[in-house]
């Protein structure tokens, strides 16, 4: 099982992703994303579950229309983990298309 970060590790990690924020209740990060409509946004939200389903490491997915919330926390090891902020980096490089 992995470790959580410590804060500081926490804080280094959230500096080199765009947009995601930590959220102390949930010992998770988060970040919201927009798109132009729903096509768009659940087209996104596949390609995140199928990522997630390679890397056997699954986030919490929400949607409304053009926006779609994705909550990144290790429940095995009780909060944040390196292999959150790692999945959050790949769903960043989805946009960009790597």
């Amino acid at each position: 099982m992995p470790d959580t970060l410590t804060p500081a590790e926490r804080e280094a990690a959230l500096a080199g992703l765009d947009g995601w924020i930590y959220d102390p209740a949930a010992s998770a990060i988060r970040r919201d994303f927009r798109f132009p409509g729903f096509s768009e946004a659940f087209a996104f939200m596949t390609r995140v579950a199928l990522l997630a389903e390679r890397a056997d490491h699954h986030p919490e997915l929400w949607n409304a229309y053009g926006r779609v919330r994705v909550t990144l926390s290790t429940h095995s090891a009780g909060g944040l983990t390196r292999k959150d902020t790692e999945m959050a980096a790949r769903i960043d490089g989805l946009l960009q298309g790597s």
